[in-house]
């Protein structure tokens, strides 16, 4: 397989093929993101991407799982993608399920027609940043998009019958607005009632904008019990059907959460250990990684 740079991928796709069919991220501008800042995105050619799936038959195994690098392939046009999909579908019999990295401006960019299309071909999941659901907040880490086409993305992925897994980040409004980000961002996940949500904890990287306003004074990154308050406040607020994780290794309290049997149980869970403020409870610092 012929990777370009750094290669990132959802944790549940642990076990899938990655194949690389885009390299960078076609926005790249959000504050706290280092993951492709020294890539020029590019679509590959598809017969860069034809030799990949050439060589992934011929490695023998049967390839159950293939995910879509990098950081928003969904870009990629409706023929090109297709052309991908029907190849893989050629080359790999054993296939059940194709998932893909998306931003809103992707996602919306398809007909509800396209994606169809792409979910009778085998694309079984979407994975979507939301990272806040405070339009303050998008617009300070330069999301490059609103609440609004958010939702309408989210919604139209599962309208389409794809499922959808959501990422947001714990304390990606810093101390300042850390309650109206977790109220903002239980509001917005109710509204889309993704499948599947990962909670994932911000850590200031060096290299990145939100690093020099961290250094400058101008961001402050919420205290360990202050990120957990901030996750009680957002499954509080949020209303779905689905699991809810933050389990990340970002996390200092790792939960699962089956929304809504366990949610009550969980919010009490989270209660005991604020009450108690004692840092044995939570994941060491040296444990914690993006």
């Amino acid at each position: 397989m012929k990777y370009e740079g750094a290669i990132f991928r959802p944790p549940s796709e642990a076990e899938s093929l990655i194949l690389q069919v885009s390299v960078g991220c076609s926005h790249n501008r959000c504050t706290f993101c280092p993951s492709y800042k020294e890539k020029r995105f590019r679509i590959k050619s598809f017969q860069e991407i034809k030799e990949d799936i050439d060589e992934a038959a011929q490695s023998g195994g049967d390839i159950e799982r293939v995910f879509l690098a990098d950081g928003d392939s969904l870009i990629i046009p409706q023929a090109r993608l297709m052309e991908i999909m029907d190849y893989l579908k050629e080359k790999l019999p054993h296939l059940r399920r194709v998932g893909i990295y998306a931003n809103a401006k992707g996602i919306l960019k398809k007909t509800m027609e396209d994606l169809r299309e792409l979910k009778a071909a085998g694309l079984g999941i979407i994975y979507l940043g939301v990272e806040s659901g405070d339009q303050v907040v998008l617009d300070k880490v330069r999301k490059g998009t609103t609440y609004e086409k958010l939702v309408q993305a989210g919604k139209k992925v599962k309208e389409a019958g794809i499922k959808l897994s959501v990422t947001v980040l714990l304390g990606i409004g810093g101390r300042e607005r850390s309650r109206e980000h977790a109220i903002a961002t239980g509001r917005i996940l109710t509204e889309m009632d993704p499948d599947y949500v990962g909670a994932l904890s911000v850590i200031i990287v060096p290299g990145t904008p939100l690093y020099e306003d961290t250094a400058e004074g101008r961001f402050a990154l919420p205290t360990p019990f202050e990120l957990i308050e901030e996750l009680r406040i957002m499954i509080a607020h949020t209303d779905m059907h689905g699991l809810f994780f933050a389990n990340h290794a970002s996390n200092y309290l790792p939960i699962k959460v089956r929304m809504p049997k366990d949610k009550e149980n969980t919010l009490q869970l989270i209660d005991e250990v604020l009450a108690k403020q004692d840092p044995a409870l939570l994941r060491p610092e040296y444990f914690r990684a993006l």
